[in-house]
């Protein structure tokens, strides 16, 4: 994945706690066996920690003022993105907004941004209080999507995703399709309590991983505010694949059999790894939102 280096980066688009420290002692999710179980229930939920029933913090972040202004420092172009993570992050951000942000008015609506924010250990939301463990998440009470970009090294580490930069914009893109899903009023049904292949969590999930793929399909043509140019200049076919070995890596099937022994698809509430596959694909493939209708199954 390669970006335009004389691009603008915009900064505004992130919001960077890391280093900061909750107040309080709100209950929040911890590491160990109780982390596990986080994990398997709410890695790319795409809802805040409370709906998971983890935690009941209520406080919104603010960025402190070292974190922040490093990434606004060091986050400049193209040429950052390029060579440092967090601004490669800044910069994915950037490229789903306004490839959502055009897509939104050609199809009669209008699009809201959503903030990333950036944080270590643990943050508040408005959706409660969670911990990295919960892996990144979307929360729809203060439409922003939440990241520990330690997280992507545990994708290599713990669940065996050959990683890559395009690995993270994966994993960035899905939460965006939380987003988008919330603005259109279909990520209020995963939250029906249910559970199992066919249930109405797994389908929203599915969902989200085609709308990834839809963004990574226009990702090269979609022209970025700053230049009117893409921001991503280029996506190779190992680009692909690391996207797609990513959404395998995070399948059901795979966590369960990997930190339980064994595949129980009635508490599955993501889908299985072909299916996750199979689904950003479908939007890669076709680049069109239309075809992600995983309800019609």
């Amino acid at each position: 994945m390669q970006f335009d280096d004389d691009a603008d980066l915009d900064t505004s688009e992130v919001n960077d706690v890391r280093g900061s420290r909750i107040p309080g002692g709100r209950a929040t999710v911890g590491g160990g066996i109780v982390g596990v179980i986080a994990l398997l229930l709410g890695l790319f939920f795409g809802v805040g920690p409370e709906e998971l029933g983890l935690s009941s913090g209520d406080t919104t972040p603010g960025a402190t003022s070292s974190s922040q202004a490093q990434v606004n420092k060091s986050c400049r172009t193209g040429s950052d993105a390029n060579t440092k993570e967090d601004c490669r992050i800044v910069a994915v951000v950037n490229s789903v907004q306004d490839y959502w942000g055009q897509e939104f008015p050609r199809r009669g609506g209008k699009y809201s941004p959503a903030k990333t924010v950036f944080f270590t250990n643990r943050v508040n939301t408005a959706c409660g209080a969670a911990s990295s463990a919960v892996g990144p998440f979307y929360c729809p009470g203060d439409r922003q999507v939440y990241l520990d970009l330690g997280f992507f090294n545990e994708l290599r580490t713990k669940f065996g995703s050959s990683g890559g930069p395009f690995a993270q914009a994966y994993v960035v893109a899905h939460e965006y399709g939380h987003h988008i899903q919330n603005l259109m009023g279909t990520l209020q049904k995963a939250q029906d309590g249910q559970q199992g292949a066919n249930s109405n969590a797994v389908k929203v999930e599915l969902q989200a991983d085609c709308y990834a793929g839809v963004w990574a399909h226009h990702a090269t043509t979609t022209p970025d505010k700053s230049t009117g140019r893409p921001l991503i200049s280029k996506l190779t076919a190992q680009d692909i694949k690391d996207g797609l070995d990513a959404a395998a890596a995070v399948g059901d099937d795979r966590i369960q059999e990997k930190f339980q022994g064994r595949v129980t698809p009635e508490t599955w509430t993501h889908g299985s790894a072909q299916q996750r596959q199979q689904w950003f694909y479908t939007g890669y493939q076709t680049g069109d939102m239309g075809r992600c209708n995983t309800f019609a199954r």
